[in-house]
């Protein structure tokens, strides 16, 4: 195996022989197997499509299988077993269509031919030659152009999977991501090309992040400010962690009158921002935070715990049994819930303890998107005019276990009395407790929610860049950003393809960009690595 796709990548280079995040060589495996796959797939499909042959099953496939390849979602090797398969019928599907309707393909590439194992060893052994140093490229820098765009599609596709769920789609979604796959085969392609293929990312994914909200909010509202607690009522419990909304509100359908109270954990904290979901009177409060104390908090929570999507280390032998999982999510020996019946889960939190007392804690706000935030824009114009506010610094992005991302706290700690802090994504778990006081009543720390409210914040960012009559990258705005997995690298692109400049980026840079693309980005983008959070802040406010 070779996995270099995340922040912690062993050494700073990639892991070879196990995950850092716990993923084992079979699984790594046989996610290079399935996206060589999609890769096959996506060339077929791409071709269908110019030739008016439209697949709207094949389309939802390959962001959902590509979804279940990102970091810490999947690690159970027997789901991706039928998969693969799966893929493999699809493409084949199409090649014989395409074929009917007098279009071309070029057999003579593997993807478009190789058949599938029939055991997952056998599948195993596959894949060994098929994985992300196996793409064709020119050269070093194109090869990490096609892993940056690979990484990017990756992030793309969960939002896309998100948003689909909730009924939002976009055929032109579909077609760049399988695009993007298809060109992962192109021995011919230019670095321009490559690049160009990149920055498409960046716009395609603010798309795909469009419809997201526009799912989320057209199902549950639009976020409004919220106090949530940090403590526990007496009662049963299930924690709710990942992402996903649909999942949430269908446990807490499931759950009312039952004397069951529902607690979110890391990514699920803007839930309580929806009026939507804030309804429901036993959606209780949040516990824990993302990665620092993870495993702890999950071993001694006291009722069962849903797993919705990625971000969670491994789970233990110490609470595997109270733990389901749904969607894409999966891991060996951990009951997985198809179809959003929670009966399973719902018997679980009866049979477990719960809290046997109050446990009180503080409260933390949350609900800050950008229709709560341009609600008060007038009360933020004045203050920058009136020189109450002088900078806002965007801090946030993933967490993580490496060492290292106590940088973040420290720089919320140390960000001066009359600046701003906007925070979102998991990576606020570092300092989302902290108490920064307000500016004519406007909270100094806002958070606007997900990693995928980027969306949120790139609007607001828009709308003031409107208001004071200057471009984004003149207004007084500073992003300091922490990555970890694909989302955050999609993200990324997504800031780039709106020319966004001096971006700090931590708590180190990918491993999949070299040199000379780093070089790259540095002088297009001004992109930088932190350094400390005293250098950083003089660096900004001099």
């Amino acid at each position: 195996m070779f996995c270099n796709q995340c922040e912690q990548t062993a050494k700073g280079e990639g892991c070879t022989k196990a995950g850092v995040c716990g993923k084992p060589h079979d699984v790594a495996t046989l996610q290079d197997l399935l996206v060589y796959a999609l890769v096959g797939l996506s060339i077929a499909a791409s071709e269908a499509r110019r030739k008016g042959i439209g697949d709207h099953d094949v389309d939802v496939f390959t962001v959902k299988a590509l979804f279940s390849s990102l970091t810490n979602v999947n690690f159970d090797a027997d789901r991706f077993v039928p998969m693969i398969k799966q893929a493999v019928k699809y493409r084949d599907g199409l090649i014989g269509k395409v074929k009917a309707s007098g279009g071309s393909l070029d057999l003579s590439k593997d993807a478009l031919t190789f058949k599938p194992a029939g055991t997952a060893t056998e599948l195993v052994d596959q894949g060994e030659n098929r994985g992300l140093m196996d793409y064709p490229a020119a050269n070093a820098d194109i090869l990490s152009l096609k892993h940056t765009l690979l990484f990017g599609i990756k992030g793309l596709a969960a939002y896309a999977d998100h948003a689909q769920i909730l009924g939002q789609e976009d055929t032109a979604v579909y077609a760049f991501v399988q695009e993007a796959l298809a060109a992962l085969a192109d021995e011919k392609i230019a670095l321009e090309a490559a690049l160009g293929l990149v920055l498409k990312c960046g716009e395609v994914n603010l798309r795909a992040m469009e419809l997201l909200d526009a799912a989320n909010t057209g199902a549950y509202g639009h976020p409004v400010p919220t106090a949530v607690s940090l403590g526990a009522r007496k009662g049963k419990a299930i924690l709710v962690s990942g992402h996903d909304l649909k999942d949430l509100e269908e446990l807490l359908r499931q759950t009312e009158g039952k004397g069951i109270n529902i607690y979110t954990h890391g990514e699920m904290l803007p839930c309580h921002g929806y009026p939507g979901l804030k309804k429901y009177g036993h959606l209780s409060g949040h516990y824990g935070t993302a990665w620092q104390n993870q495993a702890k908090e999950f071993a001694e929570f006291p009722g069962a715990i849903l797993m919705t999507t990625n971000c969670i280390q491994r789970p233990t032998p110490a609470y595997k049994s109270n733990i389901f999982t749904t969607g894409l999510v999966g891991w060996p020996d951990v009951a997985h819930i198809p179809g959003r019946d929670f009966a399973p889960v719902i018997k679980r939190a009866l049979d477990l303890p719960g809290f046997t007392a109050d446990k009180n804690g503080k409260s933390v706000l949350t609900g800050f998107a950008r229709n709560a935030v341009l609600g008060v824009a007038d009360k933020v114009i004045e203050a920058v005019k009136e020189k109450k506010i002088r900078h806002f610094f965007l801090v946030g992005g993933c967490d993580g276990a490496k060492p290292g991302r106590n940088y973040y706290t420290q720089f919320v700690e140390q960000v001066p009395a009359d600046c701003i802090v906007l925070t979102l994504a998991c990576g606020k778990f570092r300092f989302y407790d902290k108490d920064l006081g307000n500016i004519g009543g406007i909270p100094r720390l806002l958070d606007v929610g997900q990693c995928n409210d980027a969306y949120s914040a790139i609007q607001i960012a828009v709308a003031l860049s409107k208001a004071f009559g200057v471009g984004v990258n003149e207004l007084p705005l500073s992003m300091i950003l922490s990555w970890y997995e694909q989302k955050a690298a999609a993200i990324l692109l997504t800031l780039l393809y709106l020319g966004i400049k001096d971006i700090r980026l931590g708590p180190s840079l990918p491993a999949f960009i070299t040199p000379g693309i780093l070089d790259v980005l540095v002088k297009n983008f001004g992109i930088k690595p932190i350094t400390t959070p005293e250098a950083d802040l003089k660096a900004i406010l001099g």
